[in-house]
Formats: C-alpha cells, structure tokens, sequence
C-alpha cells in the first residue's frame, strides 16, 4: 500500500487510540483530532476553529457519533487506499480558485454557464468537508447555520443542494405564494406537492437516472439497540467522506446520497433565502438519505425531492432536530 498522507495517518491512529494510548471514549478527543484535521487539510484558521469549539462545547452530543456504540464499516486508511492516488485524487485548483476554499464545488448550469461564472460554491463532502473523515451528526441545523458562519460560509438553501445534485443549479423556485398566510406545516406541504409534481418526471440521482445499490455509502447497519433514535443506543455507523468516487454528481459533489443525512435552509419567502444574502432564516429541510439506505429504503430522496416537514422547526430554534444519522454541509456566496 502506498503511504498515506499524514493527515490520513494521523486519523487512522486516534480513531483507534486516545492521546494517552488507551481507547478512545469521549466525543471530545475525537472531535479535537478533527479540528486539527480541518486545520491541516482546508487550512481553516486558528480563530475560526475557535469559534467552531465554543459551538460545539454548547453540546455534550455533537460529533461524529457516539463512540460506545458506533462502529464503523470502513477506515479513513482503507479509504485512501481505495481512491486513485489516495487523498489527492480529491485535489482540485482550479475548483480553489474559483470558491477561494479547498474542497469546494461551484455551482452552476453547465448548459448555459462556465464554472467560472458561478455565483456560489458548495463544499464536496459532509462535514468537517475532509475526504477520508467520518461527517458530524448529532447537529442542529442552528448550530450547523452557526458552523457554518463561522468559517465564513452558510447553511444551503435547498435548491442549491438540488443542483449541486442534478448536476445543473436552476433558478430559485420556490412557491411563496403557496406559503402566504398558513403555518409552516401547512405552507411546506403546499411548496413540497408542487415541487415534486414538477420534477417527478424527470427525477435523477447524483450518478444516473436510476437507483444503484451499492453505489453510495448505503450499505452500513443500524445497530440492534437503535430504538426511537436515541444517542446511548444508535451507532452513526457512517463511512469516510468521499469512499465511494462512483457516488458524485456532475459537478463533483459526494455523499449526496447514502452516509448522512443532511439539513438545509427552506425559506417560506424571500426573505430567507440564504443564497441572497439573508441571515433569516427559513425552516428546516432535510436533504438525501442515510448509511444504511441499500437495505432500509425509507423514502423517495432523488435529486430535487423534497420532505416532508419531518421534525420540523424554524432553522435557528434551539429546539430544532438532531440525530446519529443526520449532518450538514455548507455552501458560500462568491
């Protein structure tokens, strides 16, 4: 096998000891390996890592899984070893250029635009967006806003995750007239019907027209003692970010299916569109499906279907939703 970088080598080995060279156990070692990988493989600033702790310290939970009880199918060493020229095959410049971050994609409609004219960029992999890392569940869709802002980007709106699935980022359509003067249940079920009855027809996965097992990072477990989602009993049983290359959209984008789950932004009105600059925020939205998806299909999740109002809640309540299954990934206005 071809040696790993460092970064690589690293993870492997405190996924397997603590600093003190006895087994891992707590959230927070874990999660310290990977501010540290976040620093060294994206380059993300001493002060915003800063930051990023004072949010994740506001929860005894967040992390990438519950390490009593998860058990990963995969290493982040077996994962480099399965790319083409390891961790590097992910390297692109010219994507940097364009997004000014490493690990981004832009988003654009290559039917009528360059990747130079794009407006936004969405990061590649779940987050911490490092290929070969296990994404962070555990997450409230505000604290992943608050992630998010911290490193100077912000949470999706939904129909930027839609493109950067389909392969092509197609205007904003999202019908505020269905959602004047209802609740929010009332006004996402409207806006989901009338959505997905649009692109029902030509419904479309990230690598194809048609569903593929074992394509994706789907093919994980749900352990025996996950009963009702609960933190002591449910194993994120995730797979490295970016180990399945098959599974990638048109414009480099992975894990949109399989491995987490993933939140969004769904603004009711235009004022809460993320993608124009609004800090106010809509409700929540969450986006693909989950680790163990080749076996347990629970729900339709192509390209631009969108959910139900599951768990739902306004995107910055404290109260809004989280579980062993369910992420983010951010996306930032160029």
């Amino acid at each position: 096998m071809k040696p790993l970088p460092r970064i690589l080598a690293g993870l492997a080995l405190v996924l397997a000891l603590a600093p003190n060279g006895s087994a891992a156990q707590t959230i927070s070692e874990l999660n310290e390996q990977m501010f540290q990988d976040m620093r060294a493989a994206r380059s993300v600033s001493a002060a915003e890592v800063a930051r990023i702790k004072e949010i994740f310290a506001g929860s005894s939970i967040i992390g990438q899984g519950n390490p009593a009880v998860t058990r990963h199918p995969m290493s982040p060493a077996e994962c480099a070893a399965g790319l083409p020229g390891g961790i590097r095959y992910y390297d692109n410049a010219r994507f940097e250029q364009i997004c000014g971050d490493k690990y981004m994609a832009p988003l654009y409609d290559p039917r009528t635009q360059s990747a130079s004219q794009a407006t936004a960029c969405i990061d590649q992999f779940e987050y911490p967006n490092v290929p070969c890392t296990y994404p962070v569940v555990w997450v409230k869709t505000s604290e992943a806003a608050q992630i998010c802002a911290a490193e100077g980007k912000r949470l999706c709106d939904a129909h930027e995750w839609e493109g950067a699935c389909a392969g092509a980022l197609e205007a904003p359509d999202y019908r505020f007239d269905l959602a004047s003067g209802v609740s929010p249940s009332t006004a996402v079920a409207r806006m989901q019907a009338a959505h997905n009855a649009k692109y029902e027809p030509q419904r479309a996965w990230a690598y194809g027209a048609t569903y593929q097992p074992g394509v994706c990072a789907g093919g994980s477990f749900k352990n025996a003692s996950c009963n009702g989602g609960s933190f002591s009993g449910c194993g994120s049983n995730t797979y490295p970010t970016g180990s399945f290359p098959g599974c990638t959209s048109p414009l480099k984008v992975y894990d949109l299916h399989g491995n987490a789950a993933e939140h969004m932004n769904l603004p009711l009105d235009s004022s809460q569109m993320s993608s124009l600059g609004s800090t106010t925020l809509g409700v929540t939205e969450m986006k693909g499906s989950w680790f163990i998806w080749d076996s347990i299909r629970a729900h339709p999740e192509w390209c631009r279907w969108r959910a139900p109002f599951w768990h739902g809640t306004s995107v910055m309540s404290s109260g809004s939703h989280a579980n062993y299954h369910l992420g983010f990934r951010c996306c930032k206005s160029i």
